[in-house]
């Protein structure tokens, strides 16, 4: 982990986005039009993830490329292991080449399910990798691709997304509420919920510090998914309906880190500390309130 701080956040200028559509995607594409410069999409049919052999080269005048494609249906990944592998792991050391062919930073997202999840303290950067499922192993292909790329880049882990732009653990919740006079949600389970525009400003503030090597990113505090959706409950009057639940009682393909909390210390040490999750909850629960309320009850 190093920094050579440069002017990125007073000069974006033309910034490669992948995985424009998606959650994050549409944060980061959003995030640089904020700071004035200009995102440009690596989208299909030329960068199709799924088909990494065929990348064009990158196109002219970035300054640099944030990849948050990746295929994340992580019970999926089970039967798909090797379409998640060649999306998480194989592109992204083509996406790697491309950006080192041009000289042109990358910045990739990773996740906390590169771990095992038997930790009960935060994991920090250089902890040795054992995921535990399809997804994680992917990701962690990725990051070992992205290393042996040999490009100026910078990884950044990352866990329990959410935002108002695409499904997410949260919005499921919000939606569910209408419909379920009761809600049973895991609470062994641990993490840093993050909000998707809140790890997009992070990104850029990363790479406009000038950060190389891995990092985590993630808001600060750590909860439960049943802590979570009570939050999100209680927003609506019906905190008390969401009662605690464990792992077992829920059968899923693949398996969950029981303790994925990120350790913040490098990232906190050169951009100050991360705000508490409970401010990008409220966030993206405002702008879903926004856009319209749950569906009704049948």
């Amino acid at each position: 982990m190093t920094a050579e701080p440069d002017d990125f956040a007073e000069a974006t200028g033309r910034v490669g986005v992948a995985g424009v559509t998606g959650l994050l995607g549409a944060e980061l594409a959003a995030e640089v039009r904020r700071r004035g410069g200009v995102p440009v999409p690596l989208a299909r049919p030329a960068w199709d993830f799924a088909r990494p052999d065929g990348f064009p080269a990158l196109p002219a005048g970035l300054r640099a490329v944030v990849n948050a494609a990746a295929y994340t249906r992580v019970d999926e990944a089970e039967a798909e292991e090797e379409l998640a592998t060649t999306v998480n792991g194989r592109a992204v050391g083509a996406l790697a080449r491309r950006c080192g062919d041009a000289g042109v930073r990358l910045v990739h997202v990773s996740t906390d399910y590169v771990f095992d999840g038997r930790r009960d303290t935060p994991y920090p950067v250089d902890h040795p990798l054992n995921p535990r499922s399809a997804y994680g192993r992917s990701k962690a292909a990725g990051e070992a691709a992205l290393a042996a790329s040999g490009a100026a880049s910078l990884c950044v882990r990352t866990g329990w997304l959410h935002g108002p732009g695409g499904r997410c653990f949260v919005r499921t919740i919000r939606d569910a509420l209408p419909r379920r006079p009761k809600l049973h949600v895991v609470a062994d389970q641990r993490g840093r919920p993050t909000g998707a525009a809140s790890l997009a400003r992070l990104l850029l503030d990363l790479l406009g510090a000038g950060a190389r090597g891995t990092f985590h990113g993630t808001d600060g505090g750590e909860a439960t998914w049943f802590g979570v959706a009570r939050a999100v409950a209680g927003r609506y009057g019906r905190g008390a309906d969401v009662l605690p639940a464990e792992t077992r009682e829920f059968a899923r393909p693949a398996r969950r880190p029981a303790y994925s909390v990120l350790d913040l210390a490098a990232t906190e040490a050169l951009l100050g500390p991360r705000p508490p999750w409970t401010v990008a909850l409220a966030d993206t629960l405002d702008r879903l309130d926004a856009a319209g309320p749950p569906p009704a009850a049948r």
